[in-house]
């Protein structure tokens, strides 16, 4: 797979607006994108596409952050006016668009790169895929399962968590184990900008499943 093209990146963290949704597992992929915005000195607050931007520059390339304002179900219809926005077609998303979410389906305290994939039951990663007709989009997933009962895992269950969990404030404890996740989830979008999606999965994903 090729490295990254030319052209502005865009960065899309998914989540909910509002302020009872802050600090919820199901808004990990605003907290990352607040975080690189943060790392570069700026805030994204500037309303753009149905979303919050801002603009960074990451290995001398434009790179477009962005907070999707449709709430996380309709999540796509922000992404497909970001892209149309920023000239990025179908054969150029590999190299032009990143989108940050968090997963259930994978222990807090945990990164993964993927270059494509099934949205695995997450609403908002489903909206993009529907909005964009393919699955054929980079993401960086966001750890926030938490620990099953053996009972549970006896029983076959998988998911760490449910609805009601994502939708609840944090506890003191896991979000500071989040916070550090933060910075890694910005390490990997730098990478991704650097050497693209392929190249940073390889050595972000290393040894793990």
């Amino acid at each position: 797979m090729p490295g990254p093209v030319s052209g502005p990146v865009v960065v899309v963290g998914l989540g909910n607006p509002g302020m009872e949704y802050v600090w919820t597992p199901h808004n990990a992929g605003f907290m990352a994108i607040d975080r690189i915005a943060q790392q570069h000195g700026v805030v994204v607050q500037n309303r753009r596409c149905k979303a919050m931007t801002a603009s960074v520059r990451m290995n001398g390339r434009e790179v477009i952050l962005a907070k999707p304002q449709t709430f996380m179900n309709l999540s796509g219809l922000s992404v497909v006016v970001l892209l149309k926005e920023f000239g990025i077609g179908s054969e150029e998303r590999t190299g032009r668009l990143v989108v940050l979410y968090d997963e259930l389906d994978l222990p807090l305290g945990t990164v993964r790169i993927r270059e494509r994939g099934s949205a695995a039951g997450h609403n908002g990663a489903r909206s993009i895929s529907g909005a964009l007709d393919s699955n054929e989009w980079p993401r960086i997933r966001i750890g926030v399962g938490q620990p099953l009962p053996e009972e549970a895992i006896a029983a076959g269950a998988r998911r760490r968590g449910g609805v009601d969990y994502l939708l609840s404030p944090m506890r003191k404890a896991d979000l500071a184990v989040l916070d550090e996740v933060l910075d890694t989830v910005a390490t990997a979008v730098r990478r991704i900008v650097e050497v693209g999606p392929a190249a940073a999965m390889n050595e972000f994903n290393r040894g793990k499943d």
